[in-house]
């Protein structure tokens, strides 16, 4: 029996290494990975740079408090500052850090503006933003909050993509909208520009702030930096993670310069956030992620995958429901059990892919993935796809049978 928590339900695979787009099980077996740890593997495995500043750093400060001044923090900041809305950026572990600190810092705004009574949130239902005991309220689903005890107050949740909703569920005591451009475990549903920008409205017509998790969809994974450029909007604060540190745990908070500050000494804090390797490391991923031509060759990507996908489902119509998401965040709705179909992918045809909400597969590939990885992967579905067809025609009760005579 493990001596781990029980909360995974765990496959016995276990990999040796990676390279690139593969990881290698112990026993060698290549897996195309289209899985990336759930969106964090933005350059692949083992990519040259990464590992040249992860053994440079490590030679140098692993960590100090956030007490004192640590470079690689000051430079990554700014360069975030750089390349994005934002004035002000404060350094987490974690996506759930993250959306803690974006959740505080629209609270406390509206508080030290002497408005205390503007604290609660809207949000989406069906939404995912960690798994802490704010985080959990903050997402719509019942059964993130279910067993532990009654759900952090000040949360709103409306459907998304109702517009008229979002408008009828501000009260005086609404001090922000929280969504997630592009969904990632609640199934892959893209939100439209004109919804984006009917929420960035509705927040300047009541003083209101628009905070977005760009935890899974931000960093360049739909072809842009931010999801939210697509929308051609700015937003006041946006929670990212995952793909900023490139398999190393980071994330991060960024805010406008007047939203951020309220947060003074003693607001709030992290003992690890931002350290001096973290920040090492998540600047070698922005070297790479905002190199010339690096975005547009993810964008060009994004647009092969889909295009694939639509071939596989005019094949497939009965196993492909709907195609969703956005660049290489990319849903299928499946006819099928989705549990099934990734066990197969996995075990069948050695690629790997993620579950998600609504009976969805997630295909989330690191952002150097290929033409030919593509290629690759929609054959493996397809050969899994093809494979429950034959197992069905040739069980009794298929979908040709004859029914048995009375």
């Amino acid at each position: 029996m493990s001596a781990l928590y029980g909360t995974y339900a765990r496959s016995t695979l276990a990999f040796e290494r990676g390279e690139g787009m593969r990881l290698f099980a112990q026993d060698g077996t290549p897996y195309l990975d289209f899985h990336a740890g759930i969106a964090v593997n933005s350059l692949g495995h083992s990519d040259p740079h990464l590992v040249s500043t992860l053994k440079s750093a490590a030679e140098k400060v692993w960590h100090t408090a956030n007490t004192f001044t640590i470079p690689e923090q000051e430079r990554l900041g700014q360069r975030l500052v750089d390349a994005t809305f934002a004035d002000a950026v404060f350094f987490t572990n974690s996506g759930a850090e993250a959306l803690e600190c974006a959740i505080k810092t629209a609270r406390h705004y509206f508080w030290a503006k002497g408005e205390t009574e503007r604290y609660e949130i809207i949000a989406f239902t069906g939404s995912f933003h960690g798994r802490t005991m704010g985080t959990i309220a903050a997402a719509g689903n019942p059964h993130y909050v279910e067993g532990f005890g009654p759900p952090l107050a000040g949360f709103t949740h409306v459907v998304p993509g109702d517009l008229d909703a979002v408008a009828a569920a501000i009260t005086p005591q609404t001090c922000a909208i929280l969504i997630e451009p592009v969904p990632g475990e609640g199934g892959c549903t893209a939100m439209t520009p004109e919804f984006m920008q009917g929420l960035r409205r509705l927040c300047d017509e009541h003083g209101m702030l628009l905070v977005l998790d760009e935890v899974q969809c931000g960093y360049g994974r739909t072809g842009r930096f931010f999801a939210y450029e697509w929308s051609s909007i700015v937003p006041d604060i946006v929670a990212v993670a995952k793909g900023i540190g490139g398999g190393f745990p980071l994330g991060a908070c960024l805010a406008k310069g007047d939203v951020a500050a309220s947060m003074v000494p003693g607001t709030h804090g992290s003992t690890y956030g931002g350290n001096p390797l973290a920040c090492a490391i998540g600047n070698a991923v922005l070297d790479r992620v905002l190199a010339p031509g690096f975005l547009d060759e993810v964008n060009r990507m994004g647009q092969v995958l889909a295009w694939h996908l639509q071939q596989l489902a005019q094949r497939f119509p009965h196993h492909i429901v709907e195609l969703r998401g956005k660049g290489l965040l990319t849903g299928i709705k499946l006819g099928s059990p989705v549990k099934d179909i990734s066990q197969r992918l996995r075990d069948e045809q050695h690629m790997l892919a993620q579950a998600a909400g609504d009976n969805v597969l997630r295909l989330i590939p690191p952002l150097i993935v290929t033409e030919d990885d593509i290629k690759e992967a929609v054959e493996k579905l397809a050969a899994v796809f093809a494979a429950v067809d034959t197992e069905l025609a040739a069980t009794p009760m298929g979908p040709d049978a004859e029914p048995a005579a009375d």
